[in-house]
């Protein structure tokens, strides 16, 4: 097959004593054996996306390898040095229960400490929000995690957080990235400063513990929490070192663990998926929990950022909630108890993103704080909290199974949500009521807001011209109406524009640019389309709403929504 030239230098470079002997030899078998491999592991550089770096680990230039990574830690540190003059500059590692993810972090470690930089290495893996909270605990200006999330077992990734605890965002990201491009390989520092690494475990581990159950505790009796059966799965990944004793701690003793997923395994052999939002991955927590006779099950993916739960519904059977309604759950849950401890005055804000329910719109509104919406990725709703220190963040999540309680940690934390939707769980059940009850009484107050996300996979250099040509027809021929519904708006995150199809007026968008359409109709349906940042996949967010004046009614308006779900993919083609 024909490959292309820059491609070839790429791999030509890779071919020089720069790079070490088994890499070397491995490119050399491509060569011969897997051209097309060859391509996909040259044709570009990995690049970061919403959720930092990620990729199949191997060698090339769009892999997960000790040079991939050296390069962009070799970038950091040099960036560091630069915008801290004179400081004595420190970062904390974690790595999950990926494969390579514990000698890939040793890489990262030894490349910032020849650099001059205090490191302190997690002994082992950790949970992501650890990593947050312990770069503040510790002081650090910067904090590497080595993490691909719920990806599948072949990648790996590395997400890079700045001196408040969140992610990279503008203008730090671009400017960084600026940094490493200009690198050259022979430039990157191998010879590790041992004397700089610190390994930490379990002085920071009580300390996030502590910190949680501070966060996510409201005054939930003992026998509530006694009454409360949980269910609880880690799903082979990092949570089981933090969510079983942070829920101990707290005072829950009836927590049942899915034995056959306690065990980290970076291959996930119970799972096709380690994401808590295929419903598919928690099978054997609801098989467990019927078993059990359970009122909540809860999953958490491979970094334990997100969390997947099911409940009883009216009639007893385990109902798998999405992340809109986990979310909006545990947001009226945190506005209800800072009511009533008399803590709202109007100087609050509660977090959410483009394409979460509008719902978190009408909860800000009923309890009189702000609801500030900013782009797909929760180093936005860091970002917010950072930007605003004049209010403070009450709690915040997307629709992708995220949430975070507090700020504490500067990212989504599968650990204090956890123990929050256990709280919700509790102080219903003692009250006579279920979480699906109070998730029906919340569609009473604030309207029955229902979700539906269609995500599309496209891999490879073919995958990604498709899902690129998908946006650009969108923009070339907007729609003008959806399910027989006439578009109101047009939202472009790219063009950053907000057009009204009825007067033709256009509004500038005051948020970072982003490739995202998001359609409002006539009725009050919302329909985004987004290509994924972290995965070869574009997905399209359905969210539509319609009152409800008695939860005697739920059944049926539900009912019609779910047919407003079916005509909009229909007629969208998705």
């Amino acid at each position: 097959m024909h490959i292309e030239k820059h491609i070839l230098d790429q791999v030509n470079e890779w071919l020089t004593p720069t790079f070490d002997n088994d890499t070397q030899e491995k490119i050399k078998e491509m060569m011969t054996s897997s051209p097309k491999e060859l391509e996909e592991s040259f044709y570009k550089n990995l690049e970061f996306g919403t959720g930092g770096m990620r990729g199949v680990m191997g060698v090339g230039t769009n892999r997960i390898n000790k040079y991939t990574l050296g390069k962009n830690t070799q970038g950091l540190a040099n960036y560091m040095h630069k915008v801290f003059p004179g400081k004595k500059l420190k970062v904390v590692i974690a790595y999950d229960c990926r494969h390579n993810s514990n000698t890939l972090a040793k890489v990262v470690a030894d490349v910032f400490s020849a650099n001059d930089i205090q490191v302190y290495l997690f002994s082992d893996m950790r949970p992501t929000p650890e990593l947050s909270f312990a770069l503040k605990y510790l002081g650090c200006q910067a904090g590497i995690v080595l993490t691909a999330s719920h990806n599948p077992p072949e990648y790996n990734g590395y997400k890079v957080y700045w001196e408040d605890g969140g992610q990279l965002v503008p203008p730090q990201d671009s400017e960084i990235i600026k940094v490493i491009e200009d690198l050259k390989y022979d430039e990157i520092k191998f010879q590790a400063n041992e004397n700089l690494i610190k390994y930490i475990d379990k002085e920071i581990d009580d300390a996030f513990v502590k910190s949680s159950i501070k966060n996510a505790s409201f005054d939930t009796s003992a026998s509530a929490k006694d009454n409360l059966n949980i269910v609880f799965t880690s799903l082979h990944g990092t949570s089981i070192k933090a969510v079983p004793q942070t829920l101990e701690q707290a005072g829950y003793k009836n927590v049942h663990i899915v034995p056959e997923q306690a065990e980290p395994n970076g291959d996930f052999p119970t799972v096709k998926s380690p994401n808590p939002e295929e419903p598919e991955a928690l099978t054997m927590a609801l098989a467990l929990a019927d078993k059990l006779n359970a009122d909540i099950v809860i999953g958490t993916d491979p970094d334990c950022d997100r969390l997947g739960v099911a409940v009883r519904n009216n009639e007893g059977k385990m109902t798998l909630l999405n992340g809109n309604q986990t979310m909006v759950l545990m947001t009226a849950f945190l506005l209800e108890q800072w009511k009533k401890q008399g803590k709202i005055n109007g100087k609050q804000f509660i977090g959410s993103t483009i394409v979460s329910t509008p719902m978190m719109l009408a909860l800000a509104d009923g309890y009189g704080v702000e609801c500030k919406v900013g782009l797909t990725g929760f180093k936005w709703i860091a970002k917010m909290i950072k930007d605003f220190p004049e209010l403070q963040f009450i709690g915040g999540g997307e629709e992708s199974f995220g949430f975070m309680v507090g700020d504490a940690v500067r990212d989504k934390d599968a650990v204090a949500a956890t123990l929050l939707i256990c709280e919700v769980a509790a102080q219903a059940k003692a009250n006579g009521s279920s979480v699906y009850k109070e998730l029906q009484n919340l569609y009473v107050d604030f309207g029955f807001y229902k979700e539906h996300l269609v995500s599309l996979t496209k891999k490879g250099i073919e995958g990604l011209a498709e899902i690129n040509q998908m946006m650009v027809n969108l923009r070339s021929n907007p729609l003008k109406e959806i399910a027989g519904e006439r578009v109101v708006m047009v939202e472009d995150y790219k063009n950053s524009t907000a057009k009204n199809l009825f007067t033709d007026e256009v509004e500038t968008l005051n948020i970072p640019k982003s490739d995202v359409l998001i359609y409002y109709t006539e009725d009050g349906s919302k329909i985004a389309a987004r290509p994924s940042g972290t995965e070869p996949k574009i997905k399209f967010y359905v969210s539509v709403n319609a009152p409800l004046d008695n939860v005697a009614n739920a059944n049926q308006v539900e009912a019609q929504l779910d047919s407003k779900i079916k005509n909009i993919i229909a007629d969208l083609g998705v």
